[in-house]
Parts: structure tokens; sequence; C-alpha cells
């Protein structure tokens, strides 16, 4: 068994994505070699957490200068002599306003020499995936363990990267992966034997394989910790003071957040989300960082348009031409998420995606005033929902032009959608596989924080 392999998928998922690399439009350009490497250090990146932790500074609470200075005194959070938390040189605005931080932690791109144990507890691939970011191991997220395992006992933790492991069991020779060592914080007992499901962390990582940075509960309201792309969109967004903003599937609400603060809590902030128990992190979120123009409904988006001429109530449904701007973060396969070291969806739930993002995508449109800027984002590396769904939104609506993004620090739009170069150029697709391995130390800081991100897709259009 590998330490830590490449990204485990089904079958029918890999040879789907290996199409998607190898289209025909890109052996073209690159070259089947060239796009079989590409692909191959696709499947090695998305199983490894991006090499740098980024943090977005709250700055309409307090200036950058006070942020720095407060995670410079954190205990126990070393910070590298290179960085020492300063701004990136694409700063995302003028350099004492920038809100964007990348913590770079020494250890934080190389695994770590730890040592596997005897005694092992397995946990689901999500939960994996959290240790690797930094995350102790919280009980729900445990599905075996030694038979007579106690608090304070030291155990190697692993992901079951199949999802085969069986719960409650005692031992799994199945598929999975070394994430690290912990002490158990439970006995074994109190995880699988009590009458309600456990709560809080039931092993606390001591030794994890990548020392990387956990921001829970740490400066609550100064620095909010969201992945460098999911900054991007807010700024490509470039919501303004005293506009109507709409955020279509907002939860858990931190690009909502983000809008807010952009335009300077002055103006509306209306976030949908329809799946109700998420409602309230949007709301918690919001409150932490004293946001008082967001506002909050549990509402299917699709929906989101009203056809009664008289609207009476302010809450969704709404009028056509409601907003003078749109975020639609689109619900998608996650498939630019690192690290996600195993995912056991078909085919077909990968690509059930699209015609729900076509949905949203109609109703977004109607929703936007003449004039007014749609941002569609997601954070997944497919054809169909990005680029494909650029070509098919342009086709379907003569309203609608691609605009230049401001940043723009991402990779161009990928081929294979038939979109022209120029068009191509005004897309921006984060792709850590294209710099996978060549972002070494001699490199700067911002472009090593840069390229070594999660996958993601921002599109930006104007409405004519």
């Amino acid at each position: 068994m590998s330490v830590f392999p490449i990204i485990n998928l089904r079958p029918a998922v890999t040879e789907f994505l290996q199409s998607v690399f190898l289209n025909t439009e890109v052996l073209a350009a690159v070259g089947h070699q060239e796009a079989e490497c590409r692909f191959q250090k696709l499947l090695s990146c998305l199983s490894h957490p991006p090499s740098y932790t980024c943090v977005r500074a709250s700055t309409h609470l307090n200036s950058l200068k006070v942020v720095v200075n407060n995670c410079l005194c954190m205990p126990g959070y070393v910070v590298s002599p290179e960085s020492k938390l300063s701004v990136p040189s694409h700063s995302l605005r003028a350099p004492d306003e920038a809100d964007v931080e990348v913590c770079d932690l020494p250890f934080s791109c190389v695994l770590r020499p730890v040592k596997q144990l005897s005694s092992e507890v397995v946990v689901g691939a999500q939960c994996g995936s959290a240790v690797l970011r930094g995350a102790h191991v919280f009980a729900p997220g445990i599905i075996a363990s030694p038979k007579y395992m106690k608090a304070g006992d030291v155990v190697s933790v692993f992901s079951d990267l199949e999802g085969k492991c069986t719960r409650g069991a005692t031992s799994f020779q199945g598929k999975k992966a070394f994430v690290g060592n912990g002490v158990a914080q439970m006995d074994r007992s109190a995880i699988f034997c009590a009458d309600e499901p456990a709560k809080g962390i039931g092993v606390r990582m001591v030794e994890p394989l990548y020392q990387s940075p956990s921001f829970d509960g740490v400066l609550p309201g100064l620095a909010f910790l969201q992945n460098l792309p999911s900054v991007v969109v807010g700024h490509v967004l470039g919501p303004r003071p005293g506009e109507r903003i709409l955020d279509m599937c907002a939860a858990p609400g931190g690009k909502t957040c983000h809008i807010a603060a952009l335009m300077e809590d002055q103006g509306e902030v209306v976030a949908l989300e329809r799946i109700r128990n998420k409602i309230d992190r949007i709301r918690q979120n919001a409150q932490m960082l004293r946001l008082r123009s967001i506002k909050v409904y549990c509402f299917n988006s699709t929906q989101a348009v009203s056809s009664d001429p008289v609207q009476e109530s302010e809450g969704p449904p709404f009028p056509p031409e409601s907003f003078d701007r749109v975020l639609l973060d689109a619900p998608c396969s996650g498939l630019g998420q690192r690290p996600n070291m195993g995912s056991t969806w078909s085919l077909k739930e990968i690509r059930s995606y699209t015609p729900l993002q076509r949905k949203l995508f109609h109703a977004a449109v109607r929703l936007l005033k003449r004039g007014g800027v749609l941002v569609y984002s997601t954070c997944t590396v497919t054809l169909a929902e990005n680029e494909e769904l650029v070509a098919w939104a342009l086709n379907t609506f003569p309203c609608l032009t691609l605009q230049p993004q401001e940043p723009h620090i991402g990779a161009e739009g990928m081929l294979g959608a038939g979109l022209s170069p120029e068009q191509l150029r005004l897309l921006q697709r984060f792709s850590p596989e294209l710099s996978w391995d060549q972002t070494g130390t001699a490199a700067p800081l911002s472009c090593r924080a840069n390229r070594d991100t999660i996958g993601f897709f921002i599109a930006k259009f104007l409405k004519n």
C-alpha cells in the first residue's frame, strides 16, 4: 500500500477525466505526452493539500497591520522568516488595504517523516482530508478503532479511500492512506457504544503528515480561513457600496461576507440557500464579522424569479432585474477540492450537475439588471461545468458578454469547449497541475501561493 497515493476514483470517472484533459483541442496544442503528463499531475496534486494556507483579513473591522500582528503573536503558530505573513505581490487592493494573507509555514509543502504505529484508527475520506489541512479527528468521523482503545492511547490515523470500512470495525485491510499520528481523546466505547452519537474531538493529532495550521476558532472576526480562488471571486464581482447583490448558493457564507465587507457593509447582500440546516452557518459568519447588510433566506434559487408583477414581500422570489450584481457559485462535482484522497461518486453523479447549473444560470440572468455583472464560479475541473457552460451561456443569452477579470492570477480557460483564444483569455482557471512539483522554494512566495491552490474556475459576464 502506498503511504500517500494519488486520488482514488472509480475507473469510469478516471476515464472521463482523462478524456477531458486529453481532448482533441488540447492534444493539438500541446501533444499527447504533455497532456497525459498534466493529467497524471492532476491526479497526484488533488490528493495533497495546497502548500499554503490563505487567510482573508477582516479589513472592514481592523487595519491589516493589526490583523498581521495578532497572527504573528499566536502561540504555536510558527511563520517562516520569508513570509512573515506579508502581503503577496498580487495584492487584491492597494498594499495598505490588501485583504489576503498567505501563511507560509515550514514543512507545509513537504510530507513529514512520520512513523506508522501498530494501533490504527480509520476515518472517513472527508475526515482524512480535513486532517491534512490541520484539523483534529472529530468523533463522528471515526469508522474503526482498536478493540481496547482507551483515551490517552497513541494511534495512527488512516483514511478509508473507497468507503468500504464497516462502522465499528476493530481493523480494516482495505484501501487506505496514512495521514498521521494522534492521541485518542475517548474510549472506543464512548465512540461506538454510547446511547447518543459521540461529539467532540476523538483523536488529537500530534504528528500529522502535513504541518498545516488550523484556524478553527482562532482570531474570530480578524482572520477568515478561505481558499485563495474563493477570495478572488469577491474581487472579480467588484461590489460597490449601495448596490443590491445576490449570492445564489451562499452556504457557508464566506463569499457572502466578503462581498458585504467589500461594499463596506453599505447596501444589501441577499444570500439564498436551499438547505435549511446550512442557513445558521451563514448567519453566524455574518454576525461574527459584524456585517448587517446581509439578508439570508432558505430558498431554491432555481425558483428565485417571481412571475407576479406585484411583489409584496421583500424576500424571494424576486421580480426580474432586481439585482446590480449576481454571484452564482454553483453546486458542482467538486473535483478541484484539495486534498481529496478518494471519491466514491459514480460518473452519473459527476455529470448530474450541469443541468442544475443551467437552471440556476437562467434564473441568474433574469434576476440581473441590464448593465449588471454576473460572476459564475465552481470548484471543479471538468469542461462541462466550466468552459462548456460558458459556451452554452454565450450562445443561449445574446445579452451576455465576457468581461476581463481583476485580479487575474490563475491560468486562462482550458481548450476543448470551442471558445476562441480571446474568450479563453477572459476566463480564469486555477490549475494546480500546471505547476505541480515546479513551484520550488526559489520562486517568490506570491508566485508559489498563486499556483498551488485548489482547482477553481471563474467567468465574468456583463448583461448588455
